[in-house]
C-alpha cells in the first residue's frame, strides 16, 4: 500500500512560482512511475510530469513543458514539481500518483493506482 499527501499549493498571480511536495509513504515498487496530475472543473484529468527513478526517465506534458520540473528525493521520500512562469489555465486541483505505466502510457490517469487528496492551484490574471 503506497500512501501519498501533496502540500505547497496556493494562489499565485501569472508568473509566479510554486513548489509542490509529495510526501511517500509505503511501500513502493523500483518500476513505478511516479507524478503529478491536474484536474479543473469540468474537464478530464490531465498528466502534467512523471518520473520513474528506476530507469532514470521523465516526461512532461507538452503544455507545461520548459515551465515545470518534476524531481524526486529518495531519501525524503518526497515528489515535488517545480512550477514556474504560472498562467491562468494552469489553476487546477492537483494531484499525486504511483502506478505502473509504460513510458507511452505514463500520462494516462488510469494506469495509476495510488492517489493523494489534492492540493489546489490557483493562478489569476
Amino acid at each position: 500500500q503506497v500512501q501519498l499527501e501533496e502540500s505547497g499549493g496556493g494562489s499565485v498571480q501569472a508568473g509566479g512560482s510554486l513548489r509542490l511536495s509529495c510526501a511517500v509513504s509505503g511501500y513502493t515498487r523500483s518500476d513505478y512511475w511516479m507524478g503529478w496530475f491536474r484536474q479543473a472543473p469540468g474537464k478530464e484529468r490531465e498528466g502534467v510530469a512523471v518520473i520513474n527513478t528506476g530507469i532514470r526517465s521523465t516526461r512532461v506534458a507538452d503544455s507545461v513543458k520548459g515551465r515545470f520540473t518534476i524531481s524526486r528525493d529518495n531519501a525524503k521520500n518526497t515528489l515535488y514539481l517545480q512550477m514556474n512562469s504560472l498562467k491562468p489555465e494552469d489553476t487546477a486541483m492537483y494531484y499525486c500518483t504511483a502506478g505502473s505505466a509504460t513510458y507511452s502510457t505514463s500520462l494516462w490517469a488510469s494506469n495509476f493506482k495510488y492517489w493523494g487528496r489534492g492540493t489546489q492551484v490557483t493562478v489569476s490574471s
